[in-house]
């Protein structure tokens, strides 16, 4: 057996579309998920009403708050998403970041906002930030200078994202920013921590430069999986491949281990490229397992495949587990082990070992 409750604590970090992704899988497998959220991002609604009010930037909680919501379609679900269209002073807000906004200030505690906002969308788990103050990512980039060697500061989520030179390395401002006890305490009580897939300067890798919250990861007992991109993203991780995502994160985080890494297996053909894949994940003392979580026609993760993905990668026993593969059957798409080649039988799907 692998230790793992019918009802795993799972702690999900990241921010944006990719933790979205995430929590729409892991809410199916368990209802005891905790939401730990970046608070960098300076653009759009969010960055307004961080610069007006000194707020976090409400953006990707209230994103993470919809997606744990009991009912995506409910009228209250779809009125905290809406956002306002037009060119006055509402324009582009969305109005479950003006709510955010309007009970932070009346509880004076950004953690019992999400709490009071959770309640109201009868949300699977909870949403907590992963620290209590706004930050800032600065990152060093080249290629912005005519000589390539010379390298750029660039400042600021947005700037980051869409930089149209190559980033090297982010960091946080300020530099040892307080963790949410919250996010502490639950990363402690996890039986599993999932990390991606997601913009990885920008909401990936700032988890591991919170002092705290790092901390917490390195000495967690959960079994930790991190969940790669499916492709490049322009701008901040432009010609990245899947090898290049494992060796940027190492770099920030040396002492940073996971247990699993888990790839689209259309995003890493077969051969030698899997194989830099799996060498690059020994930097985090992890295996690989590539199988089919993709949306058919797009970048997005599906939510049933990556939940059955990740089920059968959390309740598989750590020292036998196997690569997987998804079969059709009947029209769904269902999840299978394969036994690797040390075992005598070679699956198409197939888990290279630390």
């Amino acid at each position: 057996m692998s230790g793992i409750d019918a009802d795993p604590a799972v702690v999900a970090l990241g921010g944006g579309h990719g933790l979205y992704a995430t929590l729409t899988a892991v809410r199916r497998l368990t209802k005891r998920i905790t939401a730990v959220v970046t608070v960098a991002d300076d653009g759009g609604s969010s960055g307004r009403l961080r610069a007006e009010l000194g707020m976090l930037p409400p953006g990707d909680l209230r994103m993470a708050l919809a997606a744990l919501s009991d009912d995506a379609d409910s009228v209250w679900t779809t009125t905290v998403q809406h956002r306002f269209g037009g060119t006055g002073a509402l324009a582009g807000h969305s109005v479950g970041n003006l709510i955010l906004a309007g009970l932070t200030d009346i509880l004076g505690d950004p953690v019992a906002a999400l709490d009071e906002v959770g309640r109201l969308l009868r949300i699977t788990g909870r949403v907590v930030p992963m620290s209590p103050i706004p930050l800032d990512i600065e990152a060093e980039v080249s290629g912005l200078e005519s000589d390539p060697r010379i390298g750029r500061r660039v400042r600021g989520q947005v700037a980051v994202a869409t930089t149209p030179g190559k980033v090297r390395r982010v960091r946080l401002i300020p530099s040892d920013p307080p963790a949410s006890p919250e996010a502490t305490s639950a990363i402690d009580a996890a039986d599993v921590v999932v990390l991606g897939p997601g913009s990885w300067f920008t909401s990936v890798i700032p988890h591991v430069l919170v002092p705290r919250l790092h901390e917490a990861l390195v000495g967690t007992r959960a079994r930790k999986v991190l969940v790669l991109n499916l492709a490049a993203e322009p701008g901040e991780t432009a010609g990245f491949s899947a090898e290049r995502h494992l060796h940027v994160l190492s770099q920030h985080a040396p002492d940073f281990a996971v247990d699993e890494v888990l790839v689209d297996s259309a995003s890493v053909p077969e051969g030698r490229q899997r194989e830099h894949v799996a060498r690059a994940a020994e930097q985090l003392r992890a295996r690989v397992t590539f199988c089919d979580v993709a949306e058919p026609g797009t970048d997005r993760h599906h939510p049933g495949k990556l939940a059955a993905a990740l089920d059968q990668l959390i309740r598989s026993p750590r020292s036998q587990l196997t690569g997987l593969r998804f079969e059709r059957r009947h029209g769904a798409s269902d999840v299978h082990s394969v036994p690797d080649e040390r075992s005598g039988s070679v699956g198409k799907e197939r888990v290279s070992w630390r």
